[in-house]
């Protein structure tokens, strides 16, 4: 799979280790930054990166790293098309694309470490949205009934 990671200073480490971790398992990774832990950045830059990226078609899907992961949330969902949130359980991470087609797994790399972040990548990334049930999809649509609504 074709993946997007991007991250602010506070998330850096993490980002790092999830490149290096995604490559190993023979995804191909876009990696947008940044690339020091040592200059102060903002999440709302990384989150723009990766969600450009999904628009763009460069990517399937998209990580943003930042210190609790909720501020590269709020940034990303502000793109219409984007459909990011914040996981640090495995059942949300998977279920959030299962059920709701999430396309950006934010987390917090002052709240988890590798070994789960580990997990809520493999479960976001091996997770498929579930478009053969009626009601998940007429759910998403009316998310993107309010999307359309709201963000043009």
């Amino acid at each position: 799979m074709r993946i997007a990671l991007a991250s602010d200073h506070a998330g850096y480490p993490l980002k790092q280790y999830l490149v290096d971790y995604l490559s190993g398992q023979g995804h191909d990774i876009l990696d947008l930054g940044v690339d020091t832990p040592d200059i102060p950045s903002d999440y709302p830059d990384a989150s723009a990166a990766v969600a450009q990226a999904i628009l763009d078609k460069q990517v399937e899907r998209g990580i943003l790293v930042c210190g609790s992961g909720v501020g590269a949330s709020i940034a990303a969902n502000k793109f219409p098309g984007i459909y990011a949130a914040v996981c640090h359980d495995t059942y949300s991470a998977r279920q959030g694309v299962e059920h709701d087609n999430m396309n950006i797994l934010c987390m917090g790399a002052r709240v988890i470490g590798v070994n789960i972040a580990c997990e809520l990548v493999n479960a976001f990334i091996n997770a498929v949205f579930s478009a053969d049930k009626e009601r998940h999809v007429r759910r998403f649509h009316k998310v993107q009934a309010i999307e359309k609504q709201h963000l043009v």
